[in-house]
């Protein structure tokens, strides 16, 4: 009878082969085990249901967006949009589609699916939901609920261009970049090109300047080759700030080259109005007021989302949690009792400047999983990607009660397919 391999023969086993394609390499980061070999359960229902959701959201943030963009610069600052990309946020480009990539993250509670934020435009996990899992439900003996679903990318990409196209864009020169030292970052944006079906190359952030008020590539020769399609894994509030070494302000110089319509961005610049958390108090302002929704994107607002405010309206009356409006991967977040006591702080640096939103705590499940240091027990947070304006694939964090960038990524099967290793399956507790 055939040994079951232990833990560690099981993680070699399952990412070895992606280090030596070279696609996914990041299944350890920062020194610590990232990617888990093991696998969590959803059933067809809920994996309908997060989609239904993701694509029910996805309709309310369009329709919001769209006035946003068109909205005076006094509600865009006090959004917290910087100045320096106000008229780059006025271009339209794919009306019913302002995040060409997006990730909304849930939490599944016992009153259903609760969505506690938008990553529209520069969103992660994509290599880990659209290729890995693939691989991992083979490994494991289960069906993928991500299956195919990499032509959903593609066909997102080919739509965006064809936007352009029609909108009167130059498209020949393309150009996929990303910090090429951070091996998550460049490897996703590697990816995607690739995914992506169109002629491009990748070039390195460092290696994009201003030049003729273009942006260009810098190439070993000294030429500057202009640039007329950039997808970008670099968020928007970082390039507002952006500054050369001489003081130049180069990054509100390429958000006004974006204005003037001399280059095209993808995700599109109504992605980072999305991206913004005073979104969701909008939302939720108008919500209460019962004022610009329809009925059933009241329905919707009600069943999905948590109240969200400007200010502090829970304590004393419930659990919450105060996030900064562009933070990312759990950074500057803290989570409150109906006491008004911390129960967790993030420990990292960044963010803390920033303005917050107060946002009714949800509570994610307890999990169990195996890890290279023995079992785990965290919580589980649900990302459900929006692609072109569709549900799309999923995937699954395991950390803490504020899922950090240190947090696992577990594989997601689906119930109804039998195990053929043997593998006892990540465990909710």
């Amino acid at each position: 009878m055939e040994r079951e391999m232990n833990y560690e023969e099981r993680r070699a086993a399952l990412y070895d082969p992606f280090r030596k394609e070279g696609i996914f390499t990041w299944d350890w980061m920062h020194g610590e085990e990232y990617a888990l070999a093991d696998i969590h359960l959803i059933t067809e229902t809920e994996r309908r249901e997060l989609a239904e959701a993701t694509e029910r959201l996805g309709r309310v943030f369009t329709r919001t967006i769209s006035v946003v963009r068109q909205a005076s610069v006094e509600l865009l600052a006090e959004m917290g949009i910087p100045r320096e990309a106000w008229k780059a946020l006025r271009v339209a480009v794919w009306e019913e589609v302002p995040t060409v990539i997006g990730r909304f993250d849930f939490a599944q509670t016992a009153q259903g699916w609760k969505m506690l934020e938008l990553n529209s435009d520069t969103p992660t996990g994509i290599v880990e939901a659209f290729h890995v899992n693939e691989q991992a439900c083979r490994f494991f003996g289960k069906k993928n609920p991500n299956s195919r679903m990499e032509l959903h990318l593609t066909r997102a990409f080919q739509m965006i261009i064809e936007k352009y196209r029609e909108l009167g864009y130059s498209t020949d020169t393309i150009v996929f970049s990303a910090l090429d030292w951070h091996e998550e970052d460049a490897g996703t944006t590697k990816y995607l090109l690739a995914i992506s079906g169109l002629t491009g190359t990748f070039a390195a952030l460092k290696d994009l300047r201003v030049y003729n008020d273009r942006l260009c590539v810098l190439k070993p020769d000294g030429e500057h080759v202009p640039i007329d399609i950039l997808y970008r894994l670099h968020a928007l509030e970082k390039l507002a700030e952006e500054t050369d070494t001489d003081g130049y302000p180069t990054g509100a110089h390429v958000l006004d080259i974006i204005a003037r319509r001399k280059l095209a961005v993808i995700n599109p610049p109504s992605a980072f109005i999305a991206q913004t958390k005073a979104l969701q108090g909008l939302i939720w302002s108008l919500y209460e007021a019962g004022e610009f929704f329809t009925a059933e994107e009241r329905d919707t607002i009600g069943r999905y989302m948590l109240p969200t405010y400007f200010e502090n309206c829970f304590a004393g009356k419930a659990p919450y949690a105060v996030k900064p409006i562009f933070g990312r991967e759990g950074g500057g977040v803290t989570l409150y009792d109906i006491h008004n006591q911390v129960v967790e702080r993030d420990r990292e640096e960044l963010y803390w400047e920033q303005p917050m939103i107060y946002q009714q705590m949800a509570e994610l499940p307890s999990i169990t999983v195996e890890t290279l240091k023995g079992p785990y027990a965290g919580y589980l947070l649900w990302g459900s990607f929006l692609i072109g304006g569709r549900a799309s694939a999923i995937v699954a964090r395991v950390g803490g009660r504020i899922t950090g960038n240190l947090s696992y990524y577990l594989p997601v099967g689906l119930e109804d397919v039998q195990n053929h290793h043997g593998v006892s399956a990540a465990t909710l507790t």
